[in-house]
C-alpha cells in the first residue's frame, strides 16, 4: 500500500513541517480555552447581574417620611438655658424653612446658627443666622474669607455692618451683615438678595436689641 503524500497547505505552497503542524495545534488550543474563559466570563456576569436584580426586587423599598420640621424657638430656649444667656429665634416668613439649628464652632468661637433655605424647592439660596458667643471682632472676617465691612445700614433700630464680598473668594457667599450686640456678634450671611437679607435682619432687630441691653462680662 503507497505511503500518503504529506498535505500541501494552501498558505504555504508546501507540507507543514512538523514544527509548524506543534506550532498551529498550539494556537488552535489558545484560541479555543480563550473563547472557553470568555464564554464563562459572559456567564458569570450574566449569574451576577440576574441575582442584583432578584435582590432589587425582593427587598422592600419605600420613600423616606418628610422631616419633621425644626422648632427654632425650642431649640433656642434650650440654647439659652445652656448658654446661660438669651438665643435668638427669628420669626421668618412662609418663604423660608428651616434646614438646620444648631451650636456650631469657628476656631475659638462657639455660635447659635440657624440655616434657612426657601421652601420653594425650585427657589434657589440660603440664608444663615449665627449668633456668635463672645466673638472677637474679627470673627465675621473669619466666617466671611477675609472680606470687610463696606458701608452700615439701619434696619428697624439696629445698626449693621454690609460686607463688600469678593465671590472668587467667599464662594457661596453673596451677602452678609453682621452687628455686635452685648458681648455676642450676629452675623446673616448667604446667598440671597439684599432685600432677602435686610428682611432676615428685621425678623431679628427685637432680639438684637433685647442683647444690646444685657450686661457684658466687661460691664459686671
Amino acid at each position: 500500500m503507497a505511503e500518503r503524500s504529506p498535505r500541501v497547505v494552501a498558505e504555504l505552497g508546501r507540507p507543514e513541517t512538523a514544527g509548524e503542524t506543534a506550532a498551529r495545534k498550539a494556537e488552535s488550543s489558545r484560541v479555543y480555552r480563550s473563547s472557553q474563559t470568555a464564554r464563562n466570563l459572559v456567564a458569570a456576569l450574566i449569574v451576577t447581574v440576574a441575582i442584583v436584580a432578584v435582590i432589587i426586587f425582593i427587598v422592600p423599598r419605600g420613600t423616606p417620611g418628610p422631616q419633621d420640621p425644626i422648632d427654632v424657638a425650642a431649640a433656642a430656649e434650650r440654647v439659652a438655658a445652656s448658654e446661660g444667656r438669651p438665643a435668638i429665634a427669628p420669626e421668618v416668613s412662609d418663604y423660608w424653612t428651616v434646614n438646620r439649628a444648631a451650636i456650631e464652632s469657628e476656631g475659638s468661637v462657639r455660635s447659635w446658627t440657624i440655616v434657612y433655605a426657601p421652601a420653594d424647592q425650585d427657589e434657589r439660596g440660603f440664608l444663615r443666622v449665627a449668633q456668635g458667643f463672645d466673638a472677637d471682632a474679627a470673627w465675621p472676617a473669619r466666617v466671611l474669607s477675609g472680606a470687610a465691612p463696606g458701608d452700615t445700614v439701619t434696619i428697624d433700630g439696629v445698626v449693621w455692618d454690609r460686607y463688600e464680598l469678593d465671590p472668587s473668594r467667599t464662594g457661596n457667599i453673596s451677602v452678609a451683615l453682621s452687628t455686635s450686640v452685648g458681648g455676642d456678634t450676629v452675623l446673616i450671611y448667604g446667598i440671597a438678595d439684599d432685600e432677602a437679607l435686610d428682611d432676615l435682619a428685621a425678623s431679628v432687630s427685637a432680639e438684637v436689641l433685647t442683647l444690646a441691653d444685657m450686661p457684658t462680662e466687661e460691664s459686671e
